[in-house]
């Protein structure tokens, strides 16, 4: 597990993408604090860790990346921590455009 500091190219997240998944690694992003955690099995593994590192649960949004798919199909939105009836958002789908919108821009930041 790790959260990026610097960007990442695709060719390190098809090695990362071996970890576990083989063409897919699971990624928790900060929307607060414009982070991103990546390469665990569970989401709420990255999840742990964030919160570890002083983020709050609110901020925190599941995805999933696919380093060797085209760019319409590199990032899903599908996370069990995406479920929070409380802030509105009732399905594994993160459903609020705007809280897409900053994610794929955190999830562009760390793409080298």
């Amino acid at each position: 597990m790790v959260i990026l500091d610097k960007p990442i190219t695709r060719e390190e997240l098809v090695r990362l993408a071996e970890n576990f998944y083989g063409d897919m690694i699971k990624g928790v992003v900060d929307v607060d604090q414009e982070l991103l955690a990546i390469d665990a099995e569970l989401h709420s593994d990255l999840e742990g860790l964030l919160l570890r590192e002083g983020s709050q649960q609110e901020a925190l949004w599941g995805i999933n990346l696919y380093p060797e798919a085209d760019d319409e199909d590199f990032l899903e939105f599908d996370s069990l921590i995406n479920i929070r009836p409380r802030q509105g958002n009732r399905s594994w789908d993160v459903e609020n455009e705007e809280i897409r919108a900053r994610i794929r821009s955190i999830v562009n930041k760390y793409m080298a």
